[in-house]
């Protein structure tokens, strides 16, 4: 459970998740999605499970949110927070693992916002 306030939480993932649900939901149809993060054998990785988690998450109203679904919220942040802060690659970003588990993770790094929290 994290440490800060619902709306913490709610103001950091409004500001860090920064694709829409279809947007999110086709990327994880494409093989670079599915390429990238860590898997459980020959399973889902867990960024792409998220990555459907936060497709749920955007289509509730804050009001019908549960506290697992605030503990995800948290978590997302938190990543998104750290993988960015790891700087992404200096050449072809656009095609990188880099990017593309950030994007399971709802942030693209190369809309205009980049990796700004």
């Amino acid at each position: 459970m994290s440490s800060k306030s619902h709306d913490e939480i709610w103001d950091e993932w409004g500001d860090l998740v920064n694709m829409a649900p279809k947007e999110i939901e086709d990327w994880l149809e494409t093989d670079e999605s599915k390429q990238v993060g860590q898997k459980e054998g020959s399973g889902e990785s867990t960024g792409h499970a998220s990555g459907r988690r936060i497709v749920k998450i955007k289509r509730t109203n804050k009001a019908d949110l549960t506290d697992d679904d605030w503990d995800h919220m948290a978590k997302v942040v938190g990543y998104i927070k750290r993988h960015c802060a790891q700087g992404g690659p200096d050449e072809d970003m656009a095609n990188s693992d880099w990017r593309y588990s950030l994007m399971n993770w709802g942030h693209d790094p190369a809309k205009d916002d980049g990796c700004a929290s």
